[in-house]
């Protein structure tokens, strides 16, 4: 096995595990996709939800998608080696 594979197999597969902290640590929408057709319509008219951006949790949530996009991005450059 060349080396490069080795080295981003392992970046690859500590970049899965801080994947799952990263969701794990999120928090949960109860609401789902039944608020919706419940009649809930849009909840995120409070101030705090507003600027989730600047909160830790819209970091979180940032970073998540960053990370999972670039989980992608590996996946193929490790399928191509």
């Amino acid at each position: 096995m060349p080396l490069l594979f080795i080295i981003l197999s392992i970046v690859y597969i500590l970049g899965c595990v801080a994947m799952v902290m990263a969701i794990l640590l999120q928090k949960k929408r109860s609401a789902g996709g039944m608020g919706s057709i419940a009649g809930m319509g849009n909840v995120s008219d409070s101030y705090w939800d507003k600027n989730k951006s600047r909160s830790a949790e819209g970091t979180l949530e940032r970073w998540t998608k960053i990370g999972a996009a670039l989980l992608a991005v590996l996946s193929v450059i490790l399928c191509l080696i």
